[in-house]
């Protein structure tokens, strides 16, 4: 008799259970996907509503702003932080630029295309570094010159924040277990090849991706039901 649906997924469950309990460095890559149950929003969503003046524009910046501070962590993204507390979860490597991971507490996160915690005045270079800088009803100006702060990656016009590239990098050439959520691996060519060869791979992912023949084990699953299915999971046997 062919298995359930619901004992497959109990299975998986119980692999990855099994693989975090017995692997001793892991490194979790996420992407948007992490973040749509807490409401989040991407550049691309913000963009088809965009007016005249583009991403560099005030109302781009109002706009996505007033987004981010509209949603909130996620439970995936307490879930990792309660991974890192408990010694198994050495970084997270991230596409988001919504600083998600460390509002929820995370420490060590490699945000590979920048985000709103690195920040500088567009005239005067003057560093900014922290979201906290957002989270006043105007847009912020520099206390030196008055210039406009920017996100690293509107007054960089570079794709890739090189010191979040040497992190994954670092962190990914050590991780023996690679988690992989919410992400179809944009950039990942950045850090990928990085990795150790012995390392097992699981992707969390409702959705197919270039990771599919890469993971050793593939979960088709929103990734907050997964981690509340793995924490208890964990919990009946710790």
């Amino acid at each position: 008799m062919r298995a359930s649906r619901k004992g497959r997924s109990e299975d998986k469950i119980q692999q990855l259970a099994d693989y975090i309990d017995q692997r001793h460095a892991m490194v979790a890559i996420t992407g948007a996907g992490i973040s749509l149950s807490g409401g989040g929003v991407t550049y691309g969503q913000l963009s088809r509503t965009i007016r005249p003046g583009g991403f560099e524009s005030d109302c781009f910046l109002r706009s996505y702003v007033k987004a981010m501070h509209r949603y909130h962590p996620s439970p995936s993204h307490y879930a990792l932080r309660e991974l890192e507390e408990e010694g198994k979860l050495i970084g997270i490597i991230t596409t988001n630029e919504d600083c998600m991971h460390t509002m929820a507490g995370s420490k060590n996160v490699a945000e590979i295309q920048g985000g709103f915690q690195i920040n500088r005045c567009s005239k005067c270079g003057r560093h900014y570094d922290g979201y906290e800088i957002w989270d006043q009803e105007e847009l912020p100006k520099c206390e030196s010159c008055g210039g406009r702060i920017l996100p690293w990656e509107l007054y960089s016009h570079i794709g890739l924040w090189e010191e979040g590239v040497q992190k994954a990098q670092d962190w990914i050439s050590k991780a023996d277990l690679l988690l992989v959520i919410g992400t179809n691996g944009y950039y990942g060519s950045a850090y990928w090849n990085y990795r150790r060869r012995d390392a097992i791979i699981v992707q969390i992912n409702p959705g197919h991706t270039r990771f599919d023949s890469a993971a050793n084990l593939n979960i088709r699953e929103p990734c907050d039901d997964v981690f509340q299915k793995l924490k208890a999971r964990r919990g009946e046997h710790g």
